[in-house]
């Protein structure tokens, strides 16, 4: 294919930015037709971890930086790829371009406080309504095309677009795709290796104030595309391996944590409570209001004087104040009852109560169904798929040089002792809304999981056994 004007590039209408974490990001004219924007600047005003940043000071990095990190990381991967085996797969500008714009705008669509909003609010207020901020990122990109009207070539606008919708789904319709390997670099549904990954990953750890001993540098190296599938070497078994440690890692100790929770609770009642009011879910489907929406809707909620939205106005004051739900215990499910597991509701928990002076309604009580994998359930996302054939689609491929032409197939066994045998958390949580029921809704689950389990294995003290505790040790004091 011969060249065209737009395989140069022109840096009179670029853009060089400074990212504290990958450092110089050079930004071509056509992405920054869609940052200049105020639908994409909207992504400055959602934080990256929602109200971590109630328990992680320094959480308060945005969808924006995170978009311009992935656009970056986009265009390293492809590059790198086009550098060994541009020739061998045949790729052109045409690719580079849309892999890192879908880089780009991979979280243009987006709500307020991260995950939250999808999956905490939403099913409540629209049960049954499959909304994903996917399928509103390719709405919003068609809306900043129409709204700005921005000079795209439509078939470059329909490859972003399902770059960006590569779950695995999505993936799977893509089977006779002639570059399907593309698909593996922004959002991977087949192995879940991704830059959208590599970026989060360490950027969230920097501004948890974590160490991040995963280095994504690594993979982008190593990484060769075999039978339309990006593969990675053999010897980085163990990189790939620390990348889902990492994030599960992340999952339990910074998105789940015990007070993140807590808070995303409570906001989730406040937005329940103020939807009516303020319609915060009616925009769900209209770009042109969607973009409006940000994580400022609860200061909004929070200095308003209307008396509609008191309640909601009183669970934000308690976020202030740090009047919070309370934290009652948490159960690890036992691995033999996992395949079954059905989410536990605050209905489970009142029906366990054995009676006593206070009886529980449901108001009473917030559940928290936590699932913390390495992104492919119960099973290991690395065993080779050619152990598993059934599996093909959400298996890491690896090769054992660069010599190789082949996949080859590898065993956690083969590898190491101390790859974990079992590759999933589900952990119930329980919170009193009352700070006054707290000992009642812990005896209630405590009695729960020796009910359904027939053992407890309380991670905590409940406050009734700390009570206790507490006066022993003080009778043993003026003893």
């Amino acid at each position: 294919m011969a060249a065209t004007a737009n395989d140069f590039q022109d840096r009179r209408n670029s853009k060089l930015v400074r990212d504290n974490v990958h450092g110089m990001l050079y930004l071509e004219s056509l992405p920054l037709k869609f940052i200049d924007t105020e639908q994409f600047q909207r992504l400055r005003d959602l934080k990256q971890l929602g109200l971590t940043n109630m328990v992680y000071p320094g959480a308060v990095h945005t969808r924006f930086e995170h978009s311009l990190g992935v656009h970056w990381l986009a265009g390293e991967a492809i590059n790198k790829i086009k550098t060994y085996q541009g020739q061998d797969l045949g790729i052109e500008s045409f690719d580079v371009r849309t892999v890192k714009l879908a880089g780009l705008l991979h979280d243009i669509g987006h709500g307020p406080f991260s995950h939250m909003f999808e999956s905490g609010f939403l099913p409540l207020v629209h049960s049954g309504d499959k909304w994903s901020h996917e399928d509103m990122s390719v709405k919003m990109i068609d809306y900043i095309v129409d709204e700005h009207n921005i000079e795209i070539d439509p078939d470059e606008l329909k490859r972003v677009k399902d770059l960006i919708l590569a779950s695995s789904k999505h993936a799977a319709q893509k089977s006779s795709e002639e570059k399907l390997f593309l698909y593996d670099i922004v959002a991977n549904g087949r192995t879940g290796i991704d830059v959208d990954k590599f970026d989060y990953i360490e950027r969230d750890s920097r501004a948890c104030g974590l160490g991040c001993n995963f280095h994504f540098e690594r993979l982008m190296e190593t990484m060769r595309v075999i039978d339309n599938e990006i593969c990675y070497r053999a010897s980085e078994y163990l990189t790939i391996n620390k990348l889902f440690m990492t994030r599960a890692d992340l999952h339990r100790t910074v998105y789940t944590h015990s007070k993140v929770k807590a808070i995303d609770l409570m906001v989730v009642d406040a937005l329940c409570k103020a939807n009516a009011e303020l319609g915060i879910a009616d925009s769900i489907h209209k770009p042109s209001e969607f973009w409006k929406l940000d994580d400022s809707i609860l200061k909004k909620i929070e200095t308003s004087d209307k008396p509609e939205l008191k309640e909601a106005k009183d669970l934000i004051l308690r976020i202030r104040r740090r009047d919070l739900y309370q934290f009652c215990n948490e159960y690890i499910v036992p691995t033999e009852y996992l395949n079954n597991f059905k989410n536990i509701t605050p209905r489970d928990i009142i029906c366990s109560q054995k009676g006593g002076p206070v009886m529980l309604k449901e108001e009473d009580v917030s559940v928290v169904n936590l699932s913390i994998d390495l992104t492919n359930g119960t099973k290991n996302p690395l065993e080779s798929f050619l152990l598993d054939a059934c599996m093909s689609s959400s298996r890491v491929s690896f090769f054992k040089d660069y010599e190789s032409e082949e996949k080859l197939p590898i065993s956690a066994k083969d590898i190491s002792n101390l790859v974990p045998s079992y590759y999933q958390d589900k952990i119930i949580r329980v919170y009193s809304k009352n700070p006054d029921l707290v000992a009642v809704v812990s005896d209630a689950f405590e009695n729960y999981q020796i009910k359904t389990y027939g053992s407890k294995k309380q991670v905590h003290d409940t406050p009734e056994k700390k009570r206790r505790r507490t006066s022993q040790s003080s009778r043993s004091l003026k003893l």
